[in-house]
């Protein structure tokens, strides 16, 4: 049955010869693959590896059957084409770091209109940002948190969860401040973060994330990231 629905690509993998199988987080079905044939030749129309590239927004129409594990495409378009996510250096790092958590903690194969729209809001919101987007990641990972089930509700709560699991997390006033406004404020709001103190509240948030959820393991993006930031 043809159905339609928007999409967030994920990651790829090579499937033969000349084809794919994307993961893709949908508005309609939760997170899904789908195998995409005939899109690594030299005669790929228009491109369309390119529509897979992480965290790409697509409009699908899709053969969605509830007792497959494997889906196929019907159609597949950008909604939103980037002009700045894949190309500048920082916000591409970013990116990279955030995709790779999202293919760590996504596991619903169920629709999760809320969480869909929070996904796309943040990405739109990277994408167009001029400025004050170097601790986006921080604030992501703290909101998406909630929407996973374990958002703490203050800096405090923050805090104590680690040190309760055997975490050393000491944040001074400028920190506990910097935790509060993202977890209340909106994606951009200006916080003065030195590069020491970025780094180890991002040390905290994925050691947060490491005790809630088993299978966060290593995560490859963290030195490029501070790398970037620094």
């Amino acid at each position: 049955m043809l159905q339609k629905t928007q999409g967030i690509a994920l990651s790829y993998i090579r499937y033969r010869e000349t084809s794919i199988i994307a993961r893709i987080y949908t508005e309609e079905f939760g997170l899904q693959s789908y195998l995409v044939n005939s899109v690594r030749t030299a005669r790929s129309k228009n491109n369309r590896i390119a529509l897979f590239q992480p965290l790409t927004l697509l409009d699908m129409v899709v053969y969605n059957k509830p007792d497959r594990d494997l889906h196929r495409l019907s159609e597949t378009k950008i909604s939103y084409p980037f002009q700045s996510l894949p190309f500048e250096v920082t916000k591409s790092t970013i990116a990279m770091f955030v995709t790779e958590f999202l293919n760590k903690v996504l596991k619903e194969e169920a629709n999760n209109p809320a969480l869909f729209r929070f996904l796309v809001n943040s990405i739109l919101f990277l994408e167009n940002a001029n400025s004050n987007y170097e601790n986006f990641h921080l604030a992501f990972l703290l909101k998406l948190s909630f929407f996973l089930g374990f958002g703490p509700e203050s800096a405090r709560e923050f805090e104590n969860q680690l040190r309760e699991n055997s975490y050393p997390f000491l944040p001074d006033t400028e920190m506990e401040t910097a935790l509060n406004i993202m977890l209340r404020q909106p994606l951009g709001t200006p916080i003065t973060l030195k590069r020491s103190a970025r780094n180890e509240l991002l040390d905290a948030l994925v050691a947060y994330y490491q005790i809630h959820i088993d299978s966060i393991g290593e995560v490859k993006s963290l030195p490029v990231l501070r790398e970037v930031l620094g």
